[in-house]
């Protein structure tokens, strides 16, 4: 899979803080994202800004799996 170039120009590390920081907030009473997927597992019917609240948390870790599966190929064949 060919990496995207603005993923490219994405460190490691601030991925990696923007998928706790965002995905974990608000930490009181419950993270965002954490409430969400409980309310998809349970079967509850989502609202559209819950679904937007959704997609918002989550959107910093699926740039961080995109960018580590982008990468992952170039990654082995550095190894070589």
């Amino acid at each position: 899979m060919k990496p995207l170039p603005i993923l490219s120009r994405l460190s490691y590390p601030a991925l990696i803080a923007m998928a706790v920081l965002v995905g974990l907030a608000p930490l009181r009473p419950e993270p965002h994202l954490v409430e969400k997927l409980r309310l998809l597992l349970e079967g509850q019917p989502l609202r559209g800004i819950d679904i937007f609240d959704l997609l918002f948390h989550a959107f910093p870790l699926g740039l961080l799996l995109l960018k580590a599966l982008t990468e992952r190929p170039r990654l082995k064949r550095a190894k070589r």
